[in-house]
């Protein structure tokens, strides 16, 4: 399939909208957020968290840094205000006062794609911050609405919020984001942190303080390849996720390159054979945009065919859980995300609250964009809300948020700076102020880092040729 060499912009309203439609049929976990079937913490239509964790549940620290963010000077704090972290214990005195709502908005009871790792982690949070005297001296309180992957329901969530004077949705990764940021935003509630924007409102609201990049893997996956000699390259894409195809063909375009292939994955076949044949014919390294369940039947029949191609695929996705009996053929993949992995410094402080929760090993992926993205999130909420003088509330939040201009989570992600938008880049894309990758592979089935400095890929996506 050939790629012009002119930057593609992303597709119009209208197309997202037809790829959007594909998207919520299929039921896919497109985004890596590493979902799983499994019964979760709480599966409740909106479970609450105001509870302290246990004394001795403090997480390692130095993993949240203070940040260097300007806001409004009716709202500003000290330029020293910092997170609140510990090695252990608690470190400070009990949280007081009226308890800062905010809501995190996942799917969890459906048959789709369900992603407990993200409930989990937004409650161990809380759990986490107000055994360490809460934010700004209060309880933070944390709403978990499951949206059912119903876009009614989604709309409850959005009203909910509404209602009981949230100060934001914080964390939170939804097909139907579409049905919530245009309501909650006229309450001057903000959508913040996303780790994984796919909608329109997401993209472009001013209401919406995203952390998380997508599609910028995919493209990362494309300059990963092509540093690493790759001649021919073939792309999979699963059905649904054609919006990633047109910045994955203005990064080969910017090399002079074009796809061998691309071959379009349907979503729910118990056999890829035929598919991998077809991906690895003449190819010595192939992207594969595919879901985490997907990529379990993917990964046998990849291991079955004996390539000896290089596989590329995207965080949360292409992880233990979908090389598990395909060890040997998965050795050496490479994994693009946006995260560095969980065993790294910057995760000490979550890690070590996945330890002492016991939660760490209920079968959820916690090295995943979900769960990653959902405690970065919350870090960064914290930074911005604590920098706030007087009362903490929808218009404060939003009014700090949108004048940080050095948000630093330690590491997590690249220092973002929310006043800038990416007015020269993707088309619709405007409010990706994350556009950098960082990788991971894997080793004998296990997830392992491969690098440890951001690289930003924003020239790539739109066909600039790298320096």
């Amino acid at each position: 399939m050939s790629a012009s060499k002119d930057p593609r912009p992303i597709p119009t309203r209208r197309s997202w909208r037809r790829a959007f439609a594909l998207l919520t049929v299929a039921g896919l976990a497109l985004v890596a957020c590493g979902s799983d079937d499994g019964d979760s913490a709480d599966t409740s239509d909106a479970a609450t968290s105001d509870s302290a964790a246990p004394a001795d549940s403090a997480a390692p620290a130095d993993s949240a840094a203070p940040a260097d963010s300007a806001a409004p000077a009716d709202s500003a704090a000290p330029a020293d205000s910092t997170v609140d972290s510990a090695t252990e214990g608690t470190t400070g005195e009990a949280p007081t006062g009226e308890p800062l709502k905010v809501m995190t908005v996942t799917t969890l009871n459906a048959a789709g794609p369900t992603y407990e790792n993200i409930a989990n982690t937004a409650n161990l949070y809380a759990d986490y911050i107000n055994e360490r005297g809460g934010i700004a001296g209060r309880p933070l309180e944390v709403t978990v609405c499951d949206e059912q992957f119903d876009p009614a329901v989604a709309t409850t969530c959005a009203r909910q919020a509404v209602d009981e004077d949230m100060v934001s949705i914080v964390g939170s990764f939804t097909f139907f984001a579409e049905s919530i940021v245009p309501v909650i935003a006229e309450s001057s509630i903000t959508w913040f942190g996303a780790c994984c924007p796919i909608t329109p409102s997401e993209l472009t609201s001013p209401y919406s303080f995203n952390i998380g990049n997508q599609p910028m893997y995919a493209v990362g996956a494309v300059q990963q390849a092509v540093e690493d000699g790759c001649e021919n390259i073939n792309a999979v894409i699963i059905d649904g996720a054609q919006i990633f195809q047109p910045p994955m063909d203005n990064a080969m375009a910017a090399y002079g390159r074009e796809f061998g292939d691309v071959i379009i994955l349907p979503p729910t076949a118990q056999d890829y054979s035929a598919e991998v044949a077809q991906a690895t014919t003449d190819a010595d390294c192939v992207i594969s945009i595919i879901s985490e369940t997907p990529f379990i039947t993917w990964n046998t029949a990849w291991s079955q065919s004996g390539t000896d191609a290089q596989q590329y695929g995207p965080q949360g996705n292409l992880n233990e859980i979908s090389a598990a009996g395909n060890e040997e053929a998965t050795d050496g993949n490479v994994i693009v995300g946006m995260y560095p992995d969980l065993s790294t410094a910057p995760w000490d402080e979550y890690r070590g609250a996945l330890e002492e929760s016991g939660i760490i090993d209920d079968g959820n992926d916690y090295n995943s964009l979900g769960g990653m993205g959902t405690w970065a999130a919350f870090v960064g909420f914290t930074q911005i809300a604590e920098k706030i003088e007087g009362d903490i509330t929808a218009e404060s939040f939003y009014e700090a948020a949108n004048a940080t201009t050095a948000l630093d989570l330690n590491g997590m992600v690249p220092v973002l700076d929310f006043t800038k938008e990416w007015t020269d880049g993707l088309e619709g894309y405007n409010r990706l102020f994350n556009r950098s990758v960082i990788l991971s592979e894997l080793d004998n089935g296990k997830v392992v880092p491969l690098t440890t400095e951001f690289e930003d890929v924003s020239d790539l996506a739109t066909g600039k040729a790298p320096d």
